[in-house]
């Protein structure tokens, strides 16, 4: 099993060495062709060249933080997307940075040649490295084992990742622990574990562990939260940490300042953008531009979230707060188009600014929803720890139905290992995931029951 996993990674590094290796190749070709002999700047031999050692440093920095070297790891689709995104970030970047060498801005047309060439040869890429990495590596054959709750929909979630997993065998804890530990044994490449009791599960855990056998599992919420502990060494046993507040002081003082001047310019550069949504809503049906909510923010405390209306203006005119549902009747043309491209959210710079709301954190929920949610999942209101935000890791990894006991583990996984790298990062995914359509689907009836029985059986 070693020596396989050894194998795949050697092939998933000399696929995506080969990628890298063409877009550098690719550029170095337009820099020496096309600005090597025009920048006003006077370079050595070795300038030229630490040009293009930059432009492959950023680009491998940049696919990497988007997933596009995760071949066999993430959708086809998937890959192609940020592999392009990464190239086009990059390849903006270039331009600015030849035109400052140069001292006025260049042409574009060559660095749009090369680009475009990029996207056919990352298109390529991709097509070949998924057909050779599943022509050599079959799905990863699973034992899932499981509680009482009903496992359909985290069997439905393997099998839309087919190509890399394969549920072949499940097995309900009541069957005994010695005999899933005997079926583990057989012919599995691993063991999924999942809603299981937390003393049923460390002890298939440490089985699997010994006989090194793989294994994924589904965390609960102290799971999430040790994992965001500090490891102390005051004698000679590992101690772990976790902190009663969420943010020191300084990171506190340095995520301010990035809001600050981060929403302030985002302002300026969208406020064209803004002025021509504000103009389309009001031509529509000559309602308020503005729509105004109450949110809860840190310590739930409430605010008023400013948003483009995209809604009809008695969207809920009996009172009662509800999430937006798939094909929802109340959006409008308009409002349908403003939160596919999430421009509906641009007004919440103001928010930001305010101090309200950060850049990056769990996304605010209204008073009525978190009420509901924390009858029944009393951890829902850890969420409230740190600032809410316009962005925040469950949007990134999620989707805008996830359900509220995943959202919360998600934004755990945010507050217990926060850094202001991980903020910066999260901006950067945040702007990939503004073009996936799931990221804004509403829930249907379905999810809303499932939603429920989550909740309540979430730390059984």
């Amino acid at each position: 099993m070693r020596k396989m996993e050894s194998f795949k990674r050697i092939i998933v590094l000399q696929l995506a060495g080969l990628n890298l290796l063409f877009q550098v190749a690719l550029y170095a070709v337009l820099w020496f062709s096309n600005y090597a002999d025009t920048i006003q700047v006077y370079f050595w031999k070795r300038g030229h060249w630490l040009v293009i050692i930059i432009y492959g440093i950023l680009l491998f920095a940049f696919s990497r933080m988007y997933g596009g070297y995760k071949i066999g790891y993430l959708k086809s689709v998937e890959v192609f997307f940020s592999q392009c995104f990464s190239t086009i970030c990059v390849n903006i970047f270039s331009f600015f940075q030849i035109s400052l060498l140069n001292g006025n801005l260049i042409k574009p047309g060559p660095l749009f040649k090369v680009t475009a060439l990029d996207i056919i040869g990352i298109g390529i890429w991709t097509v070949g490295s998924a057909w050779i990495y599943r022509s050599i590596f079959a799905p990863r054959e699973l034992l899932l084992v499981h509680g009482d709750r009903p496992i359909e929909d985290i069997k439905e979630k393997f099998k839309s990742r087919s190509d890399k997993y394969k549920i072949c065998n499940c097995m309900n804890i009541a069957e005994g622990i010695d005999a899933i530990c005997k079926e583990a044994e057989k012919r599995y490449d691993a063991v999924v574990i999942w809603d299981v009791k937390t003393a049923d599960r460390n002890r298939i855990l440490k089985y699997c562990y010994g006989k090194e056998i793989r294994v994924y599992i589904m965390p609960k919420i102290t799971d999430v939260i040790v994992k965001g502990s500090e490891q102390l060494h005051l004698f000679d046993t590992p101690i772990l940490l976790t902190r009663e507040y969420s943010l020191k002081i300084e990171q506190r003082a340095i995520k301010r300042c990035i809001d600050l001047v981060c929403a302030l310019l985002l302002l300026v550069i969208t406020s064209p953008i803004m002025l021509v949504t504000a103009i389309c809503i009001k031509s529509y049906d000559g309602g308020p531009v503005l729509y105004k909510q109450i949110r809860c923010t840190k310590g739930q405390k409430e605010f008023g979230i400013l948003k483009f209306r995209s809604m009809k203006v008695d969207a809920e005119k009996d009172g009662v707060a509800r999430l937006a549902a798939k094909n929802d009747s109340r959006i409008t043309p308009i409002g349908r188009f403003i939160r596919k491209v999430r421009i509906d959210e641009l007004p919440q710079l103001l928010n930001i600014i305010t101090g309200d709301m950060s850049f990056i954190g769990p996304r605010p929920e209204r008073p009525e929803i978190i009420k509901q949610y924390i009858e029944e999942m009393p951890e829902f209101a850890y969420r409230t720890r740190v600032k809410a935000g316009l962005a925040g890791y469950a949007q990134v990894f999620g989707k805008y139905n996830t359900t509220p006991y995943d959202k919360l583990k998600l934004d755990l996984f945010y507050i217990e290992n926060y850094t202001i790298w991980l903020d910066i990062k999260l901006m950067m995914l945040t702007l990939k995931i503004l073009l996936k359509p799931e990221s804004t689907e509403g829930v249907d009836t379905a999810q809303v029951t499932a939603m429920k029985e989550d909740i309540q059986k979430s730390e059984e």
